[in-house]
């Protein structure tokens, strides 16, 4: 069990924490969730001990071992995947070292004897001789294949060194496992393990994420924070949700009926305070009224933006042909003899591993890059807006949002300009922000106002909720299933690719491209079903 006592944390004269007191329990998984800005990190931290709290202490039951995800990708570029794994058990890699040092000395004394005696009875205690199989166990089912194994992490890529330090938060069974944004970067098979493995997993979890369907998956517990409290709700998110918005509903009505019985109160006083008959009663209710206590309903902290995308024109039968698409790159096949068509009611995500695959496609088709071989082309009705992955060259000018906005706007009315920023979240003076200044959550927003105020028909998405808080993806996923138009998108968020899509491709190892007409639920169930044939198939084989 980790608990937090009186915990207090001042930034300046702020207090973004003020006497918290929590408790998490063995068995729980609990999500920790709030608006940006809100501490949710900061509040892991604490818990952790790489932040002391301005006052108040956190207390582990005696014996217990704290794991956490390490957010610092380059720490441990000098050491191999392996070791950096079997670091999440510090004690653990500090035997297997010591032993190592021990063994290797020329002169090996008696002493040395007693030693790695005492390091081999630890070791065997705290399953030592499987570390190395757990790790490797822990890297594949997050997509580290096993020849990357032996490398040095400065070797990986971004996304392959974030498996490799959650895989390292993961290892030897740690008691309390903190993990902040453990979805961020991995594709959804990675994320679909990870939901197992905590669903699995009996100790205690602390999450937090923006990924509603994997909070719903694997809490049972939600911690709110707003307004520097938390508040504990039993259940998943879409519980909590749902809990949070009756108990709103429930003390305003309670406070609609209080305020009928002041009113009513109130005017019985201002009729007969004046009759001596009837003063003691009015003297009666005069004490009943200052009894009455509305409830403090406190507006949440969390704020959503709007988003609508509205086409300017409607969209045609023909949408898009892609004939034999094929791109190399660096000496691998990207993509290979892609072809499709779109119609004008596709919804299109992009699945898969083959995170540059999708990318590259998008590059091709929005005119950012050409093709190796092979042709497309959109429909004379379609007008099309992109939001890349990598937007960082997008905002590297000295403009103020309303400039950059603006210069993408058919109508150059300030205001009408600003009503688009408004929509997301910047109002009054952050229309003079610059571009320079922003945040990535900030720039996300930005890029969305842009492609409302583009009035494009045809909507090319790739990872559009990379930076943004729990509000904000709502209600893209809002904006996108209202949509009219076409989509092709890309996301980590289950939620919205289920909730939106009804069309499923995925560009396969090798660049081949497999498309169907189904939700993506359906389209998972239907894969795991042909892998376990697959695995049937191999092992009837073995048999015979």
């Amino acid at each position: 069990m980790i608990s937090a006592n009186n915990i207090t944390l001042r930034v300046g004269k702020k207090a973004l924490f003020e006497d918290v007191n929590i408790k998490f329990t063995e068995g729980n998984c609990y999500g920790m969730i709030g608006a940006n800005g809100a501490g949710k990190s900061t509040f892991l931290k604490i818990l952790s001990g790489q932040l002391e709290p301005t006052k108040g202490e956190i207390a582990i039951t005696p014996g217990e071992r704290l794991s956490f995800l390490q957010q610092d990708h380059f720490k441990y570029d000098e050491y191999m995947v392996l070791d950096t794994v079997i670091m999440g058990n510090a004690r653990l890699y500090e035997i297997m070292k010591e032993k190592e040092a021990i063994y290797s000395k020329e002169d090996f004394t008696d002493e040395d004897g007693i030693k790695a005696s005492e390091l081999e009875g630890e070791f065997a205690t705290m399953n030592g001789w499987e570390a190395e199989s757990d790790a490797a166990t822990l890297l594949n089912g997050l997509g580290i294949d096993t020849e990357l194994h032996s490398k040095y992490l400065k070797d990986l890529t971004g996304a392959e060194k974030v498996k490799v330090l959650l895989a390292q938060a993961l290892f030897g069974n740690p008691d309390i496992l903190l993990l902040d944004e453990p979805t961020n970067h991995l594709d959804l098979d990675a994320i679909a393990w990870l939901e197992e493995f905590l669903i699995n997993f009996d100790n205690t979890v602390i999450v937090v994420s923006h990924d509603r369907y994997f909070l719903n998956k694997v809490c049972t517990q939600i911690a709110d924070i707003d307004y520097g409290k938390i508040q504990l709700y039993t259940g998943n998110y879409d519980f909590w949700y749902e809990s949070s918005q009756l108990l709103i509903r429930q003390m305003k009505e309670a406070n609609k009926k209080k305020e009928e019985k002041i009113k009513e109160l109130q005017d019985f006083i201002s009729r007969f305070s004046a009759n001596a008959s009837k003063s003691k009663q009015a003297t009666s209710r005069k004490k009943a009224l200052e009894k009455i206590e509305l409830d403090d309903i406190r507006p949440s902290s969390r704020k959503y933006p709007y988003i609508d995308f509205r086409p300017n024109r409607d969209i045609g039968n023909e949408v898009l042909t892609v004939e034999g698409l094929s791109k190399t790159i660096d000496g691998e096949k990207i993509l290979d003899n892609i072809t499709f068509t779109l119609g004008h009611d596709d919804k299109v995500a992009l699945v898969g591993s083959n995170e540059l695959a999708k990318t590259i496609l998008f590059k091709i088709l929005i005119g950012e890059m050409e093709p190796d071989e092979g042709t497309y082309k959109w429909g004379i009705t379609t007008s099309q807006a992109y939001f890349p992955k990598d937007f960082g060259g997008e905002f590297d000018s000295d403009y103020t949002i309303t400039e950059w906005l603006t210069q993408y706007s058919e109508e150059k009315d300030v205001t009408y300009v600003r009503g688009f920023l408004g929509r997301m979240l910047f109002a009054g003076d952050d229309g003079v922000k610059r571009l320079k200044v922003l945040s990535g959550g900030e720039k996300v927003r930005c890029l969305l106002s842009k492609m409302m105020i583009s009035g494009a028909n045809v909507l090319l998405l790739d990872e559009p909720t990379n930076h943004l808080d729990m509000e904000s993806i709502t209600a893209l996923n809002n904006g996108m299933i209202k949509f009219p138009g076409v989509l092709l998108f890309t996301s980590r968020d289950h939620q919205i690719v289920q909730t939106t899509a009804n069309r499923i491709m995925e560009i396969v190892p090798g660049g081949k491209l497999i498309d169907k007409i189904t939700t993506y639920d359906e389209y998972l169930e239907n894969d795991e079903m042909a892998r376990k044939r697959q695995t049937y198939t191999i092992q009837a084989e073995d048999n015979d």
